[in-house]
């Protein structure tokens, strides 16, 4: 039996074990797959040798490429981590975004608010590149390659039709938390997509939807990004279905 699993803290929050159970039964494979909190970074090592494969989430997409032997190119450019299998790390987020978000956009939609500067925001940066969309990273923190939320206001939002939040805020259990931005000044012509897939609309998409934004939570992604974790792992680990 192979045995798959996620690391990331917290996980209450989280489909994939549910998800790659029905995958699992449905393809007739022989291995599970587990849900392995780890509350701080001197645990990874230590859950990482339970798994023959598995997903990396919050707050350990960049932390984790200390505790691997190698990064595939696209991670290397990412600088994050989602997939690790036999010690290298994929990153299958961007791909999971970029084919979410493409169904939502028209012409006019080229240019994009990021909000948070982690893992999943690395992703999201580098498809927003493929993707030829112009963004602007907001951060906590101020810095050189990125803005607070303090510059977001209405003009700012005028020039942006876009709005992604890559942090965790609003997921659950910690659902009545929200990104800072004026959303009085959200309208009809913008998009706001969440990261955040549970619970399925969030306060940040609610008050999008409040105004006839068109809104999507990161369901669609959370499910693209886990096939392709699986055909990495099927690939490397040479299961045959």
């Amino acid at each position: 039996m192979h045995h798959f699993g996620i690391i990331g803290w917290p996980l209450e929050h989280s489909f994939s074990a549910k998800y790659f159970a029905e995958k699992f039964l449905q393809d007739n494979v022989d291995a599970d797959y587990q849900l392995c909190p780890v509350q701080n970074r001197e645990q990874i090592s230590v859950a990482m040798q339970h798994f023959d494969g598995f997903n990396v989430t919050y707050p350990y997409k960049q932390t984790i490429i200390s505790h691997l032997s190698a990064l595939d190119d696209i991670a290397q450019q990412i600088g994050a981590v989602n997939v690790v299998c036999q010690g290298i790390g994929y990153n299958t987020d961007w791909l999971g975004f970029s084919q979410s978000l493409s169904p939502l956009l028209t012409p006019s939609d080229r240019h994009a608010l990021i909000l948070g500067s982690g893992g999943v925001s690395k992703a999201v940066q580098f498809a927003l590149n493929r993707m030829g969309i112009l963004f602007t990273v907001v951060s906590r923190t101020p810095s050189t390659d990125c803005i607070t939320y303090q510059h977001i206001d209405e003009a700012l939002l005028r020039q942006y039709q876009i709005i992604i939040n890559c942090t965790p805020l609003g997921m659950y259990p910690y659902i009545d938390t929200y990104p800072d931005i004026p959303y009085h000044a959200l309208s009809a012509s913008h998009i706001l997509f969440d990261c955040v897939y549970n619970p399925t609309q969030t306060l940040f998409l609610q008050y999008g939807q409040q105004v006839g934004a068109r809104i999507k939570n990161g369901l669609d992604m959370l499910y693209i990004q886990a096939d392709l974790a699986w055909e990495i792992w099927s690939r490397q680990l040479n299961i045959n279905l």
